[in-house]
C-alpha cells in the first residue's frame, strides 16, 4: 500500500491555462522517470476555470522526499511566478486507506 502523498493546489494566471495544462502533461512524463513515484496525476477542477491540482503517491518517505527535491519540483518552482497567480500550495499527506 502506498503510504505517502502530496496534494498541490495551483491557480493559473488568467490566460495561462493552456500553458499550465502543457506543463502538467510534461510533468506526467517527468514523473514516470522517478523510481519513487507510484502515481502522479495532474488535475483540473470542474467548474473552477484556472484551478489545478497535482496528486501523487509514494511507498515511502524516501521516495516522497526525493520527488520534492527532484527535477519536476524544480521545474514547477521555476515556472511558478510565470504561470500561477499565487505560490503553489504543497500539502504532505499520509494515506490511511486505498482500494
Amino acid at each position: 500500500m502506498t503510504k505517502f502523498a502530496f496534494h498541490v493546489e495551483l491557480k493559473s494566471k488568467p490566460g495561462k491555462e493552456k500553458e499550465v495544462e502543457a506543463f502538467l502533461k510534461q510533468g506526467a512524463v517527468m514523473a514516470k522517470a522517478e523510481a519513487g513515484a507510484v502515481s502522479w496525476y495532474g488535475l483540473t477542477e470542474e467548474g473552477e476555470p484556472g484551478v489545478y491540482r497535482i496528486f501523487d503517491t509514494f511507498n515511502d518517505e524516501v521516495g516522497r522526499d526525493a520527488h520534492l527535491k527532484g527535477e519536476l519540483a524544480k521545474a514547477l518552482m521555476a515556472k511558478a511566478e510565470e504561470l500561477f497567480s499565487e505560490a503553489p500550495k504543497i500539502h504532505r499527506l499520509h494515506v490511511v486507506a486505498e482500494k
